[in-house]
């Protein structure tokens, strides 16, 4: 009697759970994506009722998930032993502090779920399908409503204790400018350079500044300097700034000739990458990076119970 060959389609979940929007996905991997939705982030029961619509329709339209990945905004629980693992921990988004994401969804779906830091995930996509491909350590920077950094050495996240909050890292403010608007460490990067810190700090939201305004200038060297601690931190063999801030398309240029002003010959980093218009880019996936590492981890979740 002959042997059934045919193959066996494996269907993943994928959430990038952002603080604004969940960029809910279902498919193969980041390159066969059959359904994807953006569902707003209100509060946590109307925003996991649409996912939990979103992923019935797919599991009924096609099969169900192996596996589930969730890069998700924190600060999260990222600690396998602790009682909270898998949960948003104090967030200032209303509403949303100690919220269970992990729980939930393998209680609904009776699948393995996957679970990291949003910068994280997008991190990961970016690495293996966007901007990183083919190295093995990168930052990916998301500049918006905060400023986060996912790192990836060996292709893992970089997760200790909690998980890096390297956007809160002091910096120097430039004389004669107000002061930065972070509640706990007032002149850090996200109090200094995030968007609302643009507003804030300039009486204006960044997309009304003319290209040649000051502002621009300032958050040039705010990011580079910024840049050039993750350089000295981490090493990474490249730096990719994403977010809403980064979306201004003369930005980028600005930080690359700031950063090579602050680096200012200490290190071979712009030598040994080709220069730093190959070491400080933008997004190869453009906005589908957090969804490209929810797969990844979706996967990397999967393999953890086959091996």
């Amino acid at each position: 009697m002959p042997l059934n060959t045919q193959a066996v389609t494996t269907y993943y979940g994928a959430i990038e759970a952002g603080g604004t929007k969940f960029n809910c996905a279902f498919g193969n991997n980041h390159d066969s994506i059959l359904e994807q939705v953006r569902i707003p982030t209100t509060t946590p029961a109307e925003t996991k009722a649409l996912v939990e619509i979103f992923f019935d329709h797919c599991i009924q339209k096609y099969a169900p998930m192996t596996a589930i990945g969730v890069a998700c905004f924190g600060p999260v629980d990222l600690d396998p032993n602790s009682k909270t693992y898998g949960s948003i921990i104090q967030t200032p988004k209303p509403n949303w502090s100690n919220t269970p994401i992990t729980a939930w969804l393998a209680d609904k779906y009776n699948v393995p779920v996957g679970f990291d830091l949003d910068v994280n995930g997008a991190a990961l996509g970016e690495i293996k399908y966007g901007a990183g491909n083919g190295l093995h350590s990168m930052c990916y920077v998301t500049i918006g409503t905060g400023i986060g950094v996912g790192v990836v050495a060996n292709g893992q996240t970089l997760n200790g204790l909690l998980h890096p909050e390297f956007g809160h890292i002091a910096l120097h403010k430039i004389a004669g400018e107000a002061d930065g608007i972070c509640e706990s460490h007032g002149n850090c990067a996200a109090g200094l350079a995030s968007g609302p810190a643009i507003q804030h700090r300039w009486g204006a939201p960044a997309e009304t500044f003319e290209d040649g305004h000051p502002m621009w200038s300032s958050q040039a060297h705010y990011i580079a300097a910024f840049c050039n601690a993750i350089t000295l931190a981490y090493s990474p063999q490249r730096i990719v700034l994403g977010g809403g801030v980064m979306q201004f398309s003369s930005l980028l240029a600005k930080v690359q000739q700031a950063f090579a002003q602050e680096v200012n010959g200490f290190l071979p980093v712009l030598e040994r990458t080709g220069g730093v218009e190959q070491y400080i880019v933008s997004p190869g996936l453009n906005t589908a990076s957090g969804v490209a590492g929810a797969f990844i981890i979706a996967q990397a979740q999967a393999s953890k119970l086959i091996t």
